[in-house]
Order: C-alpha cells, then sequence, then structure tokens
C-alpha cells in the first residue's frame, strides 16, 4: 500500500511539472502574439483616444529692449498666450464596442461618434481676435465625417500637419460665438476627454455618452458620471458640471471578451489540483470497493488529463473558445472512460471514475471562465468532496486495510 501511493505520488509530481511547462509555454506564445498583434490592430483599427478640450486664448505682443554680444541694444517683440474659460461645452458622443481577434487575445475595438458644441464669449469691452486650438485625440487613427461650424457657417480646413487645428474668430464686446466639431472615428480599449495637462477651471460643461455594451468600467483618476441611465443595449450616462475646477478627466475603459491565452495558461497552472482531487477520490473509491488499481493506470489517467489541455492550448487560438473546451473535455473522457472500462469494468469506469472526471476536471476548469469565482467554486467542491470521502470512510479499519492491501 505504501509503495503504491508513492508510486502515485511521483506520477503526480512529473505530471505537475508537465503543467507548468504547458502553461510557462502558453504564458510565453500569448506574450510573443500580445507585443505584435497589438501593434498590428492599433495600426489597422486605430489606438487609444484622448480627446483633449479645445484651448481658448487670445495673443498680446510685447516688446523688450536686449543687449546683443557686441554692446548694442536692440528691441524685439514677444506673443504672450493669455487663456480664458470656454463658457459653455455640450457633447454628445457614443461608444460602439465591436471586439476583434488576433491570435490568441481578443482586442476591444471601437467606434466614436463625437459631436461637440463649444461657446466662447468676449469678456472685453472691445473687439478683440480669439483662437480656438483643437487637438484630434490619436495621431494613429481616421477621421471620418469631420465638420467644422462657426457660428453656423461651415469652416474650410486643409492643414492637419501639427495633429491639430487652430481657428482665429473675432468676437464683439461681450459676443458669444458658437464652435461646433464632429467626427466619426475608430479606436482602441479607452476613450478619455482631457480638461488640458493641469488643473483648469470648467464652466457649464455637459457631456452625454451612449454605450452599445453594458460592463462599464471607469479608468483610474477619473469623474464619475452624475446620471446613468440604462438602455436595451448599453447605457446612456452623463456629466454635469456648472462651474469646477479638475486635474481629473471623463474615461470609459471598454469590456474585453475572455482571452484564450491568458484562459489556457491558468488552466494549465490549475491542472494539478484538479489532479490531486482526482486521484484522491479514486484512490479511496478503489480502497472502498476492493478494487486493484495499478500506479502505471493512474500514469495514464495523468496523461488523459493532460491531454484536456494539450488540446484546449493548441485548438483555442482557431477554434471558438466554448467549442475548443467541448472538444478537450469530451475526448478526455473518452480517453479516461474507455480505458477504465477495461481496467474496472464498464460501471466503475462510467459512473465513478467518469463522474469524478467531469468535477474535477470540466467543472473545476469552467469555473475559470468566470473571473472571480475559480476560488469559490474550488473551495466549495473541496469540501463537499472531504465530506462524502469522510462519510464513506468512517467505518473502515485503515490498519486493517494498510496490513491487507499490498
Amino acid at each position: 500500500m505504501v509503495k503504491r501511493i508513492i508510486a502515485i505520488m511521483i506520477i503526480f509530481a512529473v505530471a505537475a511539472i508537465a503543467w507548468a511547462i504547458l502553461g510557462s509555454t502558453n504564458s510565453s506564445r500569448t506574450d510573443d502574439q500580445s507585443g505584435k498583434l497589438y501593434g498590428r490592430v492599433e495600426g489597422l483599427w486605430g489606438s487609444q483616444h484622448l480627446q483633449e478640450a479645445p484651448t481658448f486664448y487670445y495673443l498680446t505682443e510685447t516688446k523688450k529692449t536686449v543687449r546683443l554680444e557686441d554692446g548694442k541694444y536692440e528691441t524685439v517683440s514677444e506673443q504672450a498666450v493669455n487663456r480664458l474659460t470656454l463658457a459653455g461645452s455640450d457633447i454628445k458622443m457614443a461608444l460602439d464596442l465591436t471586439h476583434r481577434k488576433k491570435g490568441l487575445m481578443w482586442y476591444a475595438t471601437y467606434r466614436v461618434n463625437f459631436a461637440a458644441r463649444y461657446l466662447i464669449t468676449n469678456p472685453f469691452p472691445r473687439p478683440q481676435q480669439f483662437m480656438v486650438d483643437f487637438a484630434f485625440p490619436s495621431k494613429h487613427a481616421l477621421y471620418d465625417n469631420f465638420r467644422l461650424v462657426v457660428n453656423g457657417r461651415p469652416v474650410a480646413v486643409n492643414d492637419f500637419s501639427r495633429e491639430r487645428i487652430t481657428i482665429p474668430v473675432v468676437l464683439q464686446p461681450n459676443e458669444t460665438a458658437s464652435v461646433e466639431i464632429g467626427y466619426l472615428s475608430q479606436g482602441l480599449d479607452k476613450w478619455c476627454y482631457t480638461f488640458g495637462e493641469t488643473v483648469s477651471r470648467v464652466e457649464n460643461f455637459t457631456l452625454t455618452m451612449t454605450t452599445n455594451f453594458a460592463e462599464i468600467d471607469f479608468p483610474g483618476n477619473t469623474i464619475s458620471p452624475d446620471t446613468k441611465e440604462r438602455t436595451a443595449i448599453g447605457w446612456k450616462l452623463a456629466w454635469q458640471k456648472q462651474n469646477f475646477i479638475t486635474g481629473k478627466q471623463i474615461g470609459m475603459d471598454l469590456p474585453n471578451k475572455l482571452n484564450p491565452g491568458p484562459l489556457a495558461s491558468q488552466i494549465s497552472y490549475f491542472a494539478p489540483v484538479s489532479l490531486l482531487f482526482f486521484f484522491f477520490v479514486i484512490f479511496m473509491l478503489s480502497v472502498i470497493r476492493e478494487i486493484r488499481i495499478h500506479p502505471m493506470n493512474y500514469l495514464f489517467l495523468a496523461a488523459s488529463f493532460f491531454a484536456f489541455h494539450l488540446l484546449f492550448s493548441y485548438t483555442v487560438d482557431h477554434l471558438d473558445i466554448w467549442l475548443a473546451f467541448l472538444l478537450s473535455s469530451l475526448v478526455s473522457l473518452f480517453l479516461v472512460i474507455s480505458y477504465m472500462r477495461v481496467v474496472v469494468g464498464a460501471r466503475f469506469a462510467a459512473i465513478e471514475v467518469g463522474l469524478s472526471q467531469f468535477i474535477f476536471l470540466i467543472l473545476f476548469s469552467l469555473a475559470h471562465f468566470f473571473a472571480g469565482y475559480t476560488g469559490l467554486t474550488v473551495t466549495i467542491g473541496a469540501i463537499l468532496t472531504l465530506w462524502v470521502m469522510m462519510q464513506l470512510t468512517a467505518k473502515i479499519d485503515w490498519e486493517e486495510k494498510f496490513r491487507t492491501l499490498k
């Protein structure tokens, strides 16, 4: 009995090493692909969007006298940038999530429809020329149907070489003008709206965002929406501020699908736990039923378990993740049950062995599909397994068993 247990433990240790190697291989494949493919997806689709609020300012010219190297003096002119606060901002935008898969990874790509109306006011008792500077959210993006309207009149823009546009607007004393900007574009992973690089004052601000996804998540250092309204396909979120000062921004992290690569690695690393429970239950049931199962049989059972993870790891990047999981489960179940049917008989193979494999291999692996519930699932499974085994073995004379089973 002791020699048999030691042999089973050695088989378990070898299997655990094999799973560690497979898990590392999956992680390496995922990391290699992720680094290469992210750039390809970004180049084909677009990058993260960081939309800056327009800068509203006017220029003043000052003259000063400077001393040259030869001792002479010269008068030079300098321009100073005087920033003002926007009188109002009314932004409406929609995020349309469309996932893209490359290799072992899913990427959260999205379309964005951005339309903003900004108000600018001349606070001086004289006519003044002002500048409105608008930066595009990303240089790695396409902008379709771009439109720029000042006081209801479209403004043609031909120079985009600086990745931003600057519009001169002349305002009469106390006059208010509207500047409307809109575009359709595409991005990746995250969308943000920032009020400036430093702390800024914001007045009469409204941003309304609609999404076609329900799993909303806000990045760190961002402002929570003031109102949230559930829609048929997602959310309608609104940020409404009258007068506030902030160094934060507004943002949305686009939800990711379950990524096959990291999932295959997690399941592989966790596999020794599944095999440990399985070996324990099969060994205890064989003792109770007085069925002799040789350590070599345990070796083939471990190999059949390993076949599940190996097949899943190399089909998940070619098939749908659920189809790959189903295929791997059926293949592993077939290997184990068909083999144990010959070793110990059809009934024990189909019920005790098959049910144990379904619980400890398939259900435990399935728990990794639901983030945050894996540990709870294993804990509940461990407690139930312990309780069942304690009930089944409570009356066994273990001293006698160890003496009679060689």
